[in-house]
């Protein structure tokens, strides 16, 4: 059995961005980064499954049925009123998407060759974080999964115009 070359990738340097559509149906030219991404939750393929029982079967026979991408995505957020700016921005842009256009999402890892890609819907505001004794103040963004894209080729991605200097 052949080994792999390295043990894994830290998460070290990921990024998360969004872009939108110019054109209904296709991936967006360039993508807008959000900063201080805390975590982004991840998206499980999980193929439903199809009783394929028959009534001479003692044992329930299945079989794979239409892939379900989940929900949501959760994205925390390090909440600063930078970020909410960020994040205001995404939604107004989303709210001003016409003729079918969507929103998509991008995860960059700095050693992969490519990123990970979805259509999705923000929330329809700013969520209020949860607040804790001695805790960093995060704010959990909800991004409904309209089709999961998948892996495929990075997008360039600029650095969001509501941070000064932009980037991390």
């Amino acid at each position: 059995m052949a080994k792999a070359s390295i043990a894994g990738q830290s998460s070290l340097g990921v990024t998360f961005s969004y872009g939108t559509e110019s054109t209904a149906g296709t991936k967006p030219a360039s993508f807008t980064l959000l900063d201080r991404i805390n975590s982004i939750g991840g998206i499980t393929i999980t193929p439903q499954n199809i009783d394929a029982s028959a009534l001479e079967d003692y044992v329930t026979r299945n079989v794979a049925g239409r892939a379900d991408s989940g929900e949501q995505v959760e994205v925390v957020v390090n909440f600063t009123d930078e970020t909410a700016t960020e994040w205001g921005n995404l939604i107004t842009a989303y709210k001003a998407l016409t003729g079918g256009k969507q929103m998509w999402f991008q995860t960059v890892h700095p050693k992969l060759d490519k990123a990970f890609f979805f259509i999705g819907q923000p929330p329809e505001q700013i969520p209020q974080p949860e607040v804790g004794q001695n805790e960093l103040l995060t704010v959990s963004f909800p991004l409904t999964i309209v089709e999961y894209k998948g892996y495929d080729t990075k997008v360039t991605v600029a650095d969001n115009p509501a941070i000064s200097g932009g980037g991390l």
